[in-house]
């Protein structure tokens, strides 16, 4: 894992990369995701401005003495990672170090953490101080992922538009709350 942390970025870095291949698309998924990153980059700035750490989480982290690191593997152009990425980054900031994998750049750590046998992001990795994993979290958190079950579930009745605009505005109204829950929950 230290190998995989080493070659990670900082999240200034993860955005400035999203915005590069926006204006500068450096292959045809960037071209054909540039609708995404648009979305990515202005959810991120949403969640940044908007999110605000609950004091009682503080309180909990703190409490659990955890004095590892998080390593999250994320692409900007995730509507879930545009979600939570920037909370939880906001949520340690100051209490312990958070860096993101590149998923795109190299799956060979997305693939040791599938879920379901594909690739989600964003996978957030619990690491000690040695490097060693603690636990892993993703791709959303369970509210998320119960809408998704509904629509795989009966996608005629449920239809995909509805499910991810149900998704979006979710995430809005949740700031990133219940992903830094579920995982205080795993520290």
């Amino acid at each position: 894992m230290k190998n995989y942390w080493d070659q990670s970025i900082s999240f200034e870095e993860y955005i400035k990369i999203g915005k590069q291949r926006l204006e500068n698309p450096a292959n045809q998924q960037d071209v054909e995701y540039k609708k995404y990153y648009e979305l990515g980059l202005q959810r991120i700035d949403r969640t940044l401005k908007k999110y605000i750490p609950d004091e009682d989480q503080l309180k909990e982290l703190d409490a659990k003495n955890f004095d590892g690191k998080i390593l999250i593997i994320s692409e900007v152009w995730c509507g879930d990672a545009s979600a939570t990425v920037p909370a939880l980054v906001k949520f340690f900031e100051g209490r312990n170090e958070v860096r993101i994998f590149l998923r795109d750049r190299d799956k060979s750590l997305i693939n040791q953490f599938l879920t379901n046998g594909t690739e989600s992001i964003p996978k957030v990795i619990i690491l000690d101080n040695d490097f060693n994993v603690k636990n892993s979290w993703g791709p959303r958190p369970k509210f998320g992922h119960d809408l998704l079950m509904k629509y795989k579930a009966d996608p005629v009745a449920y239809p995909k538009d509805l499910f991810y605009n149900d998704l979006q505005i979710y995430y809005a109204k949740n700031r990133g709350k219940d992903a830094v829950q579920e995982i205080l929950e795993l520290l």
